[in-house]
């Protein structure tokens, strides 16, 4: 059974960085694409980053593009996402998601396994 474990959430200022972790089990990690997702109150969950499995390629939303880096140690089984110069707006549910292979995708739906989710707040 697949298990995704996200962690390092937490209540930040305006400025201020957080590295998220996820730790999967149940599943060959290095043969998957992994994903980071957030879902802030009233809106619907949205694509922040996305690494495929040998870690060599990574997409970024728009809105965290230069503040945010994704990584992964498939040693560990584990991927991260460094978020820096944290805004309000990014205050959110974060999730990690798993997609089996080597494709990438912004879709949601694409993502077959999902973390239980971290949460994030950032005041101004």
């Amino acid at each position: 059974q697949v298990q995704l474990v996200e962690s390092g959430g937490g209540l930040v200022q305006a400025g201020d960085s957080l590295r998220l972790s996820c730790a999967a089990s149940g599943l060959t990690f290095s043969r998957y694409t992994m994903g980071w997702f957030r879902q802030a109150p009233g809106k619907e969950r949205e694509f922040v980053s996305v690494i495929i499995k040998s870690g060599g390629d990574t997409v970024y939303a728009d809105s965290v593009k230069g503040r945010f880096t994704i990584a992964r140690d498939n040693g560990k089984s584990t991927v991260y996402l460094q978020m820096n110069n944290l805004k309000p707006e990014d205050t959110a549910v974060y999730y990690c998601a798993a997609l089996y292979g080597s494709r990438w995708s912004r879709n949601r739906a694409d993502f077959g396994s999902w973390g239980q989710g971290t949460q994030v707040t950032v005041s101004s």
